[in-house]
């Protein structure tokens, strides 16, 4: 270890939000430049810091500090130094020489306690003197805050973000109730508000820690999917939480009830369901938007049959019963949905329901849940697809004004609303099983009655990562005019991929030692063999095969975990597609090593930036200086994140097959290997298959396949959605 103590000469660098600075310090070895956390030192400050010296490849030398304290000058050059720096506004040079001449080593002390007398100084009004001194207590008000929250375990860069939130109150709230902390802050969960309480001396059964615990794990099954957690089930996850017995949940959880934080509502299994409001509110705004929209008109078939027949000669379409039943649905519904696998027709029939709709002269838009998914949509309709987000105008708004109004968008909200609703007569959504509850609500509340909303997507793949099921919640309600496709066209039906994924969901049997040009299944019986063979199929074979570059392909794989799993593959294939060269600048953000031309994915909706689960780009540049990663997505978007935000990417050469929703790829490469029984799913495979427009290419254990595709099990969702929309239509 190394130790450095002087003046710091220069601040070369500060990155506000979490405090990482680059300063130059001046002590009796020379100049020295210091890296770390330190969000309070100024120019001029004496500091004493410890840690390891470094050889950075474009800085050169440089201490990394682990431990560090501001020392107070005690000398009056020292102190003449200290406030000819700039440290205080409106104080230089010649204003600090009359200062310690007037009042030499006891300058500080007045400064902090006798402020008033520096008006005896020419130069120094009254006025001006407070100002000093409010400019000095500030600063120490700070440094005594951040000591008082280093002694509960809280981080610098935490507790200048909880200060500058909080103020003073800090103190008041860790005496009382750190839990509030949880509600109050950004990145500070139950688990840093519990750490804090148990430094605090707060006892395990505190009424504040069970009623923050029972929060928590409702925002935790929010974030598995779920809308609601069963009371009892509420009441076990926050006993094992919180490792104390359940006696006094109920009265707390009824406190909740009263203070609004959650609503509990009888299930029709006679099971109440506690939700967190917001999300209860969002079920409950869905069900009755969506009723009201749902205006039946008696629209003539023979009229529609009329028009389709000439559309058909006109345009050399050629539709099927259920096809044409799609369209006089359609053309007579509030609310129709229309679902079917891969093969079925789908944009077929969408294109047939937009050349109705143009002929009618209507307003048509169209959308779905991801950029990728849009792209798509738009190169098979030949009209405009935009984005949720995009259709909706997502704008920036104030955060204080967002938490004003309840808004739940990281700060941002959407322009269409109730207010300024869609100028549309027909709206059309695609991959509606991506769609999640906080989606949903916004789109609805942005479509007027009388508009035709018109819900597509297939009900067999994996639901939403965001809480809800929307799409199935819909389907099995049987408030809505509903058509299902079946019929397999001939073009499709010349794909194994199409045929495979639509005998896995019929439980039919598949002949995996077929010869196929794009449904290929490789035997390998050990991991090592499975992922030398994606490597070489990766790398080697398959771009040629399907003629697209290496990084359009995607392997897929079920889990995180373990020797097959998303974290193991990519630290591989980063090694293999690219490795570490002296030009490619690396960082390591937690615990995850990033290499300029790294393909990466954003792992979160960040509505700051624009980008959205799901996203997959290429890492450009990585600046150390200025503590930034600069990343290239679709449709040319460059997108700036700072090293702090690390965790809302990951590589993705290998991503989870839900990660997959809504993308196309030319080919999909799956590890098929054994694992948790939850995680094997029929529908998980049949997602990821169909996800490969020109081929996939399985390795591993042909009985794992197998007995993925006859695990039909999957974990529920509790969403009452179904039930609310059930109870309305009577």
């Amino acid at each position: 270890m190394t130790v450095i103590a002087g003046f710091v000469e220069k601040i070369k660098y500060r990155n506000e939000e979490n405090g990482y600075t680059v300063l130059s310090v001046s002590g009796e070895d020379g100049e020295t430049v210091l890296v770390g956390t330190f969000p309070l030192i100024e120019e001029g400050e004496y500091i004493r810091a410890e840690g390891m010296m470094k050889n950075h490849p474009v800085y050169g030398e440089q201490l990394v500090a682990d431990t560090y304290e501001v020392k107070v000058p005690e000398d009056s050059a020292s102190v003449e130094r200290y406030l000819s720096s700039g440290v205080i506004k409106g104080v230089g040079e010649t204003l600090a020489k009359r200062i310690v001449k007037t009042f030499k080593k006891d300058t500080l002390r007045i400064l902090e306690e006798e402020p008033e007398r520096l008006s005896e100084i020419k130069g120094i009004s009254e006025r001006m003197a407070m100002d000093i001194s409010s400019q000095i207590e500030k600063k120490r008000e700070l440094r005594d805050a951040m000591l008082f929250l280093a002694g509960f375990g809280i981080r610098m860069n935490l507790a200048v973000k909880l200060y500058q939130k909080l103020g003073d109150s800090i103190y008041t709230i860790i005496k009382t109730n750190p839990y509030q902390l949880a509600d109050e802050v950004t990145g500070i969960g139950f688990r840093i508000a519990d750490e804090i309480a148990g430094k605090a001396g707060f006892r395990a059964d505190s009424e504040f820690r069970i009623r923050c615990g029972m929060l928590y794990e409702l925002r935790q099954a929010v974030g598995q999917g779920h809308s609601y957690l069963p009371k009892q089930e509420l009441i076990g996850r926050t006993e094992k939480l919180l490792g104390i017995p359940t006696e006094g949940m109920e009265l707390i959880l009824s406190d909740l009830q009263m203070d609004r934080r959650v609503v509990v509502r009888v299930t029709q299994e006679e099971q109440p369901a506690v939700y967190l409001s917001a999300f209860y509110q969002m079920e409950r705004g869905i069900a009755a938007m969506l009723h009201d929209l749902d205006l039946r008109a008696e629209e003539r078939s023979d009229r529609v049959t009329c028009l389709l027949d000439e559309m058909e000669q006109e345009e050399g379409l050629v539709l099927d019963g259920l096809q044409r039943k799609a369209v006089t649905e359609a053309a007579g519904s509030g609310v129709l949905l229309i679902t079917g696998g891969p093969g079925t027709g789908k944009t077929t029939t969408i294109n047939a329901i937009i050349r109705y709709f143009e002929q009618q002269e209507a307003e048509i838009l169209l959308a779905a849940p991801t950029g990728r998914a849009a792209k798509r949509m738009a190169e098979a309709t030949g009209h405009e697809a935009k984005t949720i987000h995009r259709l909706l105008e997502m704008n920036g708004v104030p955060q204080e004004d967002a938490e004003k109004n309840g808004n739940d968008w990281g700060g941002m909200r959407f322009e269409r609303n109730e207010d300024a609703p869609l100028e549309a007569d027909c709206v059309i959504i695609d991959e509606m099983s991506m769609v999640d509850l906080r989606l949903m609500y916004a789109l609805l509340k942005a479509v007027s009655v009388g508009t035709h909303l018109i819900l597509v997507g297939d009900s067999n793949q994996l639901p939403s990562v965001g809480a809800g099921n929307v799409l199935r919640d819909l389907l099995d309600s049987d408030c809505f005019n509903v058509v299902r496709l079946n019929h397999i066209y001939r073009q499709a039906a010349e794909s194994d991929i199409v045929l495979n994924a639509h005998r896995m969901i019929g439980g039919e049997q598949i002949d995996l030692t077929r010869r196929s040009r794009d449904f290929l299944f490789i035997r390998q019986n050990t991991p090592e063999g499975i992922l030398q063979t994606i490597r070489s199929l990766a790398k080697d074979k398959l771009p040629g095969y399907v003629d697209a570059d290496m990084r359009e392909l995607q392997i897929m794989t079920p889990m995180r975990k373990g020797t097959l799993g998303v974290e193991a593959l990519n630290r591989e294939l980063q090694r293999v597609f690219n490795p570490a060269h002296p030009k490619k600048e690396e960082k390591e953000l937690n615990g995850t090593l990033f290499r300029e031309g790294d393909k990466v994915m954003q792992v979160r909706n960040d509505y700051n930036k624009m980008v959205y689960n799901g996203d997959i780009g290429v890492l450009l540049t990585i600046n150390r200086f200025a503590e930034t990663l600069t990343v290239q997505f679709d449709e040319e978007r460059i997108v700036e994140y700072a090293f702090s935000d690390g965790e809302e990417l990951e590589l993705a050469y290998a991503i989870t097959i839900h990660k997959s929703q809504g993308s196309e790829y030319p080919a999909v490469i799956l590890p098929i290997w054994k694992g948790p029984r939850m995680l094997l799913t029929r529908n998980l495979i049949y997602t990821a298959v169909t996800r490969a427009r020109a081929c996939v290419a399985m390795v591993g254990d042909p009985v794992c396949f197998f007995e993925m595709v006859g695990n039909t099990s999957e974990l529920r969702r509790y969403s009452g959605l179904a039930d609310m929309l059930r109870e309305l239509c009577g």
